[in-house]
C-alpha cells in the first residue's frame, strides 16, 4: 500500500479485522499493525500464537521477527503499560501532562486535552473536571484562560497523577455496575470482585444532554445506566448475571406505571437484552458513581478522603439532639412508630428524600460545618470555587440550615481565595 493515502491507515486496520475478526476480543487486539495475543495459561498462548502466525500465512501478509516479543508478563501497548495485576498509563505519558505549560492558545488546548483525554478512563469525574478546558476548544468561543480554566487544567494534572490502576476484565468474576446521575453529569463505574475486594475496570463520566437536564431523578437515573450498558455492552451483553447498584428503584417503579414515554419504552426494551440484579444503595453510601456525577470538585477522590467513620457519626448524632432545628424531629423520626414524612433515618443519619435524592441533614456543630465547608472548597480538586458555586455543590447532597451564611464567612476568610 503506497504511503501517504489518506484512506490507507483506515483500509489497512479495515483489513485486519477482517482477517482476525473471529478472535478479536477473545485473545487478540489489533491496532493497524500492532498485534497483542494474551492468554491465561503457557499452553494456552502457544496454541494462540500458532493460530494467529497461521491466520497471517494464509493471508500472505509478511511480519518482522525483530519486533517480535514473545511470553511476556508485562509490556507496553498503546500507550498503557499492562501487568497481570491491571492496567496504568504510561509514566512518561504522565510526566507530560504534569510539565505541561499553562496554554497559551487554542491549539495547546487541544494538545493538551488530545493526550489528557485518552487517557479519561482513569479519571473519576472526567467530563466535569475537563468541562472549561473542553469549551475552550471550540473555534467559536474567543480564547480566554479564566480561572474557572486554570482550575480545570491544574484538576486534570492532578487527578492524573493520582490515576487509579484499572483490573483487566474477566468475564469469569462477579461485575458490578455502579450509577448515578445529577444535574450536571452522569458517572458510572464498572467492577468486579476477586476474592479479596471490589476493583475499577473503568471509570465513566458524561455530561448531562441539554435536552435531558431538566427532567426528573427517575429519568436521569435511567439514562445513566443505559449509556452505561451502551459504554460497556462488549463486556456486559450475554454474560452471566451482572449486578446494578443505584440509588433509586426507578425499575420498579417504571414497570409498575400503567404508561411511559416512547422514550422510556425504548430504554427498557434496551435493558432487557441484558441480565442482571439490582441492588438499592441509598445515594450516601454510593459514593463513587455520585461523585462522578457532580461538578469537578466533587470527584471520588474528595469522598474517599472524607470518609463517613464512626466518629463523624457520632458528631452527627450529637449535633442533632442539640440542634434547635432537628432536635425534636430526629426524636420522633428514630421513634418505634415514627410518623410519615419526608424524612428518614439510615445508619444514625438524618435524610431528606426531596426531588428523588436523599439530602444528609447537617446540624449546627461549628467542627462538623467547617470539616465539611474545608472538603467541598478546600480539597485537592475543589478549586477553591466562589460562594455561589459552593453553594451549588453543598445544596446537591446537604440539607443545611444557615448554608448561605456559613459559606459566606468561610470563604471570605479563605487565605487562598
Amino acid at each position: 500500500m503506497p504511503f501517504g493515502l489518506t484512506n490507507a491507515p483506515t483500509t489497512f486496520q479495515a483489513a485486519m479485522t477482517t482477517e482476525f475478526r473471529h478472535m478479536l476480543d477473545r485473545f487478540v487486539l489489533i491496532y493497524l499493525d500492532d498485534i497483542l495475543v494474551y492468554s491465561r495459561s503457557l499452553d494456552e498462548h502457544v496454541e494462540h500464537l500458532r493460530t494467529v502466525l497461521e491466520r497471517l500465512r494464509q493471508a500472505k501478509y509478511k511480519a518482522n521477527r525483530d519486533t517480535f516479543e514473545f511470553v511476556r508478563q508485562e509490556l507496553e501497548y498503546l500507550g498503557h503499560y499492562v501487568t497481570p495485576q491491571g492496567i496504568r498509563p504510561l509514566a512518561d505519558k504522565i510526566e507530560a501532562l504534569r510539565v505541561w505549560r499553562e496554554p497559551t492558545n487554542t491549539t495547546d488546548v487541544r494538545s493538551f486535552m488530545g493526550l489528557a483525554g485518552y487517557y479519561q478512563r482513569f479519571i473519576t469525574g472526567y467530563s466535569r473536571i475537563a468541562a472549561p478546558m473542553t469549551r475552550l476548544q471550540s473555534p467559536k468561543v474567543p480564547f480566554v484562560l479564566d480561572d474557572d480554566a486554570r482550575r480545570s487544567f491544574q484538576a486534570l494534572k492532578t487527578a492524573m497523577l493520582m490515576a487509579t490502576v484499572l483490573s483487566i476484565y474477566d468475564p469469569t468474576l462477579p461485575t458490578r455496575v455502579t450509577t448515578d446521575a445529577s444535574g450536571y453529569g452522569i458517572g458510572a463505574v464498572l467492577e468486579q470482585h476477586d476474592s479479596n475486594d471490589w476493583h475499577p475496570v473503568e471509570y465513566f463520566s458524561h455530561k448531562m444532554p441539554p435536552i435531558n437536564s431538566l427532567d426528573d431523578a427517575r429519568k436521569k437515573e435511567l439514562l445513566a445506566f443505559v449509556m452505561a450498558l451502551k459504554r460497556w455492552r462488549h463486556f456486559l451483553l450475554g454474560r452471566r448475571r451482572f449486578t446494578w447498584v443505584m440509588d433509586n428503584n426507578l425499575l420498579t417503579y417504571y414497570k409498575t406505571q400503567d404508561t411511559v414515554s416512547s422514550t422510556i419504552g425504548r430504554w427498557m426494551y434496551f435493558i432487557d437484552q441484558f441480565d442482571f440484579t439490582r441492588k438499592h444503595l441509598p445515594g450516601l453510601s454510593n459514593r463513587a458513581a455520585d461523585a462522578l456525577s457532580r461538578r469537578p470538585d466533587l470527584c471520588a477522590v474528595t469522598h474517599h478522603a472524607f470518609a463517613f467513620d464512626e466518629e463523624l457519626q457520632r458528631h452527627f448524632i450529637r449535633g442533632y439532639e442539640s440542634d434547635p432545628d432537628f432536635a425534636t424531629l430526629y426524636a420522633h423520626v428514630s421513634s418505634d412508630h415514627p410518623p410519615a414524612s419526608h424524612y428518614r433515618i439510615a445508619d444514625g443519619y438524618l435524610l431528606l428524600h426531596s426531588r428523588g435524592k436523599d439530602l444528609l441533614c447537617v446540624p449546627r456543630d461549628r467542627r462538623l460545618r467547617t470539616r465539611l465547608l474545608g472538603e467541598y472548597h478546600d480539597s485537592p480538586l475543589a478549586g477553591h470555587f466562589g460562594v455561589n458555586d459552593t453553594i451549588a455543590r453543598l445544596r446537591q447532597r446537604f440539607r443545611w440550615p444557615d448554608l448561605i451564611i456559613d459559606v459566606t464567612r468561610y470563604c471570605d476568610s479563605c487565605e487562598v481565595c
